[in-house]
Parts: structure tokens; sequence; C-alpha cells
């Protein structure tokens, strides 16, 4: 799996997991909601671990296609993924 670098995400990436570090308040009621890996494109951890935060779309009314999925204890961003296509790619966030 590819990395992507934190300063390379757009800027609503950014703001994303600062308010996944913060513990909210998040823009969408979805967020935050658990994150299955069905298709195991991220490595495999027991049921509960994956959460998905919508990252906003710049003129988007909707959710939009962009998810950050983060792993382990919530307000945690050490294990998180990017995806700007509905996860059906991720790339790794590298701090």
């Amino acid at each position: 799996m590819s990395a992507v670098a934190k300063a390379q995400l757009p800027a609503e990436a950014v703001e994303t997991l600062r308010l996944i570090k913060a513990g909210g308040p998040f823009p969408f009621g979805e967020d935050g909601v658990l994150f299955r890996n069905s298709s195991t494109l991220l490595p495999q951890h027991p049921r509960g671990y994956y959460h998905a935060y919508t990252v906003r779309t710049p003129g988007s009314t909707e959710r939009g296609q962009r998810r950050i999925v983060c792993g382990g204890p919530r307000k945690q961003t050490s294990d998180c993924y990017y995806t700007d296509d509905y996860y059906v790619t991720f790339k790794r966030i590298a701090e």
C-alpha cells in the first residue's frame, strides 16, 4: 500500500485529522461510524478497530467520495488511511 504525507493531503483532510484528534465535533452524523474493512484492503484487526470520517469536498453539499479511516482508540491518528474514491483504494497517512 502506498503512503501519503500529511503535508500532501488536501487541506480538508488535514482538518478532518484535527477533528479526529480533538474528538469532534464532526460535520456529518455518520462521522466516526464503524468501518468493517470487509474488502480487507486495510491491515486485519478485530471488528470495531476502524472508524470512518468524512473529508469535505469543496463545492459539494453532499459527503462526497473522500474519507479518512482510523484504527485504534478514538482520538488516535497514528493508524489512519486516506481514500478519495470511496474505499476503493487507500493510502496510509504518514505523519
